[in-house]
């Protein structure tokens, strides 16, 4: 009984703190929009700043979802053949990246990239070496298919689109989670969903975070307790 009650306790403490988090969020999109404006769609990022964490011992590598769609990321797929669904890289055309230049030329190109699971150990050898430190590699979490037909195809992409990377090389987790043109609701709606899905990769959960910040892309960082 005792145990119940403590795990009670625990949960209403980690929804209290998560509601005043998520209003805590709402009051810096206020301040920042007092900024000046400035000629272009700025970036909202996200900083999550964490504590008596281990990044060595500890990896957080992930794909979270957001609910409103940061940017319409371009794709691209390395498939047996051609599709018209998107855009392609077929397994006859890999003789042409054995050129670095025209294999970085094609990774800037692209935000993200799946590929058939039949060619992946030969996307694996010939593009490896730039798609693996891009972190741009097809994935099992979200990119490798085995069949390409046009329900597989549309739906990966829907989801892509919704995706943001995480991944923590130091204590502090920085993405971007929105635009400025954005409604404040969208933004604090995918604030709490990626701070929802980091939570669940730290393993004492709220103990962990230090602190949060948010800023636009030429502003300075508001902080934000941890309540």
């Amino acid at each position: 009984m005792k145990k119940i009650l403590l795990f009670i306790r625990r949960i209403n403490w980690e929804v209290t703190k998560k509601m005043a988090l998520q209003e805590d969020v709402t009051n810096a999109l206020k301040e920042l929009r007092k900024e000046n404006v400035r000629k272009f769609d700025q970036s909202v990022d996200l900083i999550i700043n964490l504590q008596k964490f281990d990044i060595k011992r500890s990896a957080v590598n992930l794909f979270a979802f957001v609910p409103n769609q940061i940017k319409e990321k371009k794709i691209a797929a390395f498939l047996e053949g051609q599709s018209d669904l998107i855009d392609t890289i077929t397994k006859e055309d890999f003789k042409k990246y054995n050129d670095k230049k025209v294999l970085k030329k094609l990774v800037e190109k692209y935000d993200f990239f799946i590929a058939q699971a039949s060619v992946m150990p030969k996307v694996a050898t010939t593009f490896g070496r730039v798609l693996g430190p891009t972190g741009k590699m097809p994935s099992p979490q979200l990119g490798i298919i085995l069949n390409p037909d046009e329900k597989t195809i549309n739906e990966l992409k829907e989801k892509i689109n919704s995706s943001v990377k995480i991944r923590a090389k130091e204590s502090s987790i920085k993405l971007a989670i929105g635009k400025q043109s954005m409604k404040d609701e969208a933004i604090v709606e995918n604030v709490m969903s990626i701070f929802n899905a980091v939570l669940k990769e730290l393993p004492r959960n709220m103990e962990n975070v230090k602190n949060v910040e948010l800023k636009f892309t030429m502003t300075k960082p508001i902080k934000i307790k941890v309540r």
